[in-house]
This record gives C-alpha cells, structure tokens and sequence, in this order.
C-alpha cells in the first residue's frame, strides 16, 4: 500500500546557498534510490527561525513530498539527518487523504500563479 509523507527540513546558515543546494540534491537522491515515487520539492530559502536552535537564528528552509511502499524510508531518511550536522531540525509526516488533497490544489494554484506571472512579463 503507497504511503505518503511530507518532510520539512532545516539546513544551517552556515552553508552557502550552492552547499545547501547539493544537500537537498543528496537527499532527493537518497530517496529516489530507495524507492520513493512522485517527489514533489520546494525550496523556501533563507528564514527566520522561531527560537535559536544552536545559536543560529535563520536557516534554509526545504520541502519533499513523497510516495512510498516501504515501512522503513522514513526512519531510514531521519537516521540520515541525525547523523548529517548540516541538518538542524526535521519534521515527518504521514498524509491522510485530506492532506493529500490539498497538496494537489496547492500545487495546482501555484502552477497557475506562475503562468499569470509569465503572461503578464509577456504583455
């Protein structure tokens, strides 16, 4: 039975924005080879955290959601984020159907959103 997740990482601030591009990279990797389908990305970049988390104040912000079969991918993927010391805080979660709805429509608008913005830099 196909399972869906959605994982919001923070990455240091430290990194530049390229070392912070080639960790999401490694990690869409990591789960592209252990057998998760559909992965849907967003970056959200540099952000203002809530509270310090240790003594930084910002950090780059980013998004996967996934399809998988397996049981084990997302304790596998969190072990990977426990031992990686770019990765300051990581949230899983499992999407019910509700979840799963609005991410569709989400995406839907954003891709709209986009085509305005390009047909108005055409006119």
């Amino acid at each position: 039975m196909v399972k869906h997740y959605e994982t919001v990482f923070i990455l240091t601030p430290v990194l530049s924005e390229e070392q912070a591009k080639e960790t999401v990279k490694k990690y869409k990797e990591f789960l592209e080879q252990n057998g998760a389908q559909n992965i849907y990305e967003e970056f959200w970049g540099l952000r203002k955290l809530a509270y310090p988390i240790q003594k930084k104040t910002t950090g780059f912000y980013h998004l996967f959601q996934y399809e998988t079969e397996r049981n084990d991918l997302v304790s596998l993927l969190e072990l990977n984020f426990r031992r990686d010391e770019r990765v300051m805080r990581y949230l899983t979660v499992k999407l019910d159907k509700y979840g799963i709805e609005w991410n569709e429509k989400r995406k839907k608008q954003q891709a709209e959103n986009k085509n305005k913005e390009k047909n108005k830099i055409e006119l």
